[in-house]
Order: structure tokens, then sequence, then C-alpha cells
């Protein structure tokens, strides 16, 4: 039984996954969207949404986690050069991004910066199942959900009303009195 064992080892020890979670964010903050298999993003997207929570507070304290949380990774370049003359070259490390793009962007967010979408697309190699996990835009805000429908209406089931019951004739009656006053005498006959 696997009571209390929370997350998916993904076919690989510890230390593998760990690295295997810092690439996979390093591609995410780099690119903002990416593909891998459902699994792998539903497993990224803790581990990365912990981090931009650090980011939005901007301490000293809190880069040195994520730091921490990144490990080499965190020093990498946003956009290496890939020619000498690449126009799209970013020599920030992926850490300034972190902190001076990403995390500001979702100030008054309170969580839920990333959106898994599935693939229709199967892996080749395999046929896995393939996604994508990409970063929130600014401002962008989840669809309401629809609500549920109403339930149909009961069908109206109209009853006769009842019959009146029999009265004594109205001769008979006397009128009532307001109170505190004597009722009048019936009229004699």
């Amino acid at each position: 039984m696997r009571h209390l064992k929370a997350g998916r080892k993904l076919n690989r020890n510890a230390s593998h996954r760990l690295a295997l979670k810092r690439n996979l964010a390093l591609a995410l903050f780099r690119h903002e969207r990416i593909i891998t298999t459902v699994e792998k993003a539903k497993e990224l997207r803790p581990f990365v949404e912990k981090i931009i929570t650090l980011a939005k507070k901007g301490t000293l304290h809190t880069r040195r986690l994520v730091i921490a949380k990144l490990g080499p990774t965190a020093k990498a370049e946003v956009h290496p050069p890939e020619k000498d003359d690449d126009p799209d070259e970013d020599l920030r490390p992926i850490l300034t991004k972190l902190f001076n793009d990403i995390g500001p962007r979702y100030a008054d967010r309170p969580g839920g910066y990333t959106r898994i979408l599935k693939r229709h697309e199967r892996r080749l190699g395999d046929g896995g199942k393939t996604a994508f996990i990409e970063l929130l835009k600014a401002g962008e805000k989840k669809p309401p959900k629809k609500a549920a429908p109403a339930p149909a209406p009961a069908p109206k089931v109209e009853t006769p009303p009842p019959a009146p019951a029999p009265t004594p004739p109205a001769a008979t009656e006397t009128p009532a009195a307001p109170p505190g006053e004597t009722p009048p005498a019936p009229p004699s006959a």
C-alpha cells in the first residue's frame, strides 16, 4: 500500500528526479512554455510554484533559498547565444529573470502560476501522453467555471379546487360585534 507516499518516482532515483525537476524548471523559466509528459508536468508544477512564490518576496533570504532549490541551473543564462552574432541572446542568469520579471508578474496572485494543457499528440518513441506546461501571462485569470445547469422544473399538476362546504342560510347569522360592545338583539319574527 502507498499510504502517505506522495509524488511520482518517474523510474528515477531521488537525485535523478531532483536533476530532472531542476532542468525542466530551467526550461520553463527560459521559454515560459514547454512540452513534456503529463506525469512530469504534474510533478513539475508544485516545484515551480514554490519557487515563484519565493521569487515574489524578493528578499536576500528567498534568493538564497531559490539558489538552493535550483542548484547549478540558477546560474544558467536565459538565452545563451547559439551563434556569434545571435540577436536574441539574453545573458542574464535565470535567477535575475525570475526575480525581476516572473516574480513581480504574480505579485497580486495567491498561487496557480502555471497551467497544464494536455496534447492529443503522443510522443513518437513510446507513445507517451504529452502536455504543455506554461506560465500564465500577467493579469490572466482562470475562466469562471460553468455553473451546473439548473434542474428541470417539476411538471405542474393542476388539481381542481375543493368544493366549498354548504353554509347555513344567511338569515340565521348574526353580525359579529366589535369587542367591548354588546351584540345586537336578533330580529324578531
